[in-house]
């Protein structure tokens, strides 16, 4: 009898380890499966050391318990202190968790943030220098969460060399493309083995990647304070536009603006593809879940990198092609030739609309 029991308690065991390892192999945290890992020669010691004289329903039991801590224990572990929203409108950020409650800032589509705390239906979040409460109805959470800030984020390096080599090949010997500066941002399209391939005005480049840090952005909020100060710049740089050009339209510096964006974003592409880099923008400011001006939409943290570099400004003072400015000219009309689509970044396994070194979605 005692010699059944042994075989039952070897049997359960091995069904353990077989159900605990093939938990732990659907994991993709490498992390977390050392956890599991541990849990598993724990959970074996519990049960070697177990009754030898358990019964066969008790020994079930007991395998099962332990086998629901670790899938506890797995779950726990998956939580992510990450939040976007999910909105296609603004979203308020209050002082409080509840309707009515002041408004500190605002969240737009795709905008990223820290989970601080949660209440009653609500979370506490951090997003760039907004800290209030949002409604849980318009958040993501976990690896939703993540999934989506994966497909809407962007991966930038800044350089923190006073001169840093933009070559054509990822090697020390290869043909230079241009210099960047000390505080210099850019997009990055892959990391690589000592090197950081990035967009350099449409084109893929190379610099090391010993002298930039790479940081993983999403959008963040704005306060109410930093709202008011982004629109009163907004209009100055409007007036100074006019001041410099004369007498013209007022809604010529956006076409400027536009203009210039397109250039850096585009410079040496097809017209489609200016087209399309207008058009996205023009996406963002019809959609109501981005700020609801050209250069709001422009100089939105997170997204487009010339504008945040002061590449774009540069080129409004030497002025873009005039390809460019027909472009500009045609989105603002409402031509679109990526129909609703407000993302766009150097094309890869990113499924969405190519046009040239771009895919837009």
């Amino acid at each position: 009898m005692k010699t059944k029991k042994i075989w039952l308690l070897r049997a359960f065991l091995a069904m353990v380890v077989s159900g605990i390892m093939f938990f732990t192999a659907g994991s993709n945290v490498s992390a977390t499966n050392n956890k599991y890992l541990s849990s598993l020669n724990a959970g074996a010691a519990l049960i070697l050391d177990a009754d030898i004289t358990m019964g066969t329903s008790e020994l079930v039991a007991y395998t099962a318990k332990i086998n629901s801590e670790a899938k506890t224990a797995a779950k726990e572990e998956k939580t992510s202190n990450l939040v976007m929203t999910k909105v296609q409108n603004t979203l308020n950020v209050r002082i409080e968790p509840k309707e009515g409650s002041a408004i500190v800032g605002k969240l737009y589509k795709d905008c990223g943030g820290e989970l601080l705390e949660q209440k009653n239906g609500w979370t506490k979040i951090k997003s760039g220098n907004v800290i209030g409460w949002c409604n849980n109805e318009y958040l993501v959470f976990n690896q939703e969460a993540e999934a989506l800030a994966l497909d809407v984020g962007v991966l930038s390096a800044v350089v923190n060399a006073e001169g840093l080599s933009v070559r054509k090949e990822a090697r020390i010997d290869a043909v230079l493309y241009g210099l960047l500066s000390k505080n210099d941002e850019v997009t990055v399209t892959e990391e690589l083995d000592g090197w950081v391939a990035i967009d350099y005005g449409g084109d893929e480049a190379f610099v090391s990647a010993k002298y930039v840090t790479v940081e993983f952005n999403t959008d963040v909020g704005e306060t109410v304070e930093e709202i008011k100060l982004r629109e009163e710049a907004e209009a100055a740089e409007k007036a100074k536009l006019i001041t410099n050009y004369g007498a013209l339209p007022a809604d010529t510096s956006d076409l400027e603006l536009l203009a210039a964006l397109i250039y850096c974003e585009a410079g040496n592409q097809t017209y489609e593809g200016k087209l399309a880099v207008g058009a996205v923008v023009m996406n963002r400011v019809r959609s109501g879940a981005y700020p609801n001006t050209i250069g709001g939409v422009i100089y939105a943290s997170g997204q487009f990198t010339p504008a945040l570099n002061g590449k774009v400004a540069k080129m409004i003072i030497k002025g873009a092609p005039e390809t460019c400015f027909q472009a500009a000219e045609e989105a603002i009309g409402g031509a679109t030739n990526v129909g609703e689509a407000t993302h766009f970044r150097i094309s890869g396994n990113r499924e969405g609309i190519i046009i040239g070194a771009h895919v837009f979605w």
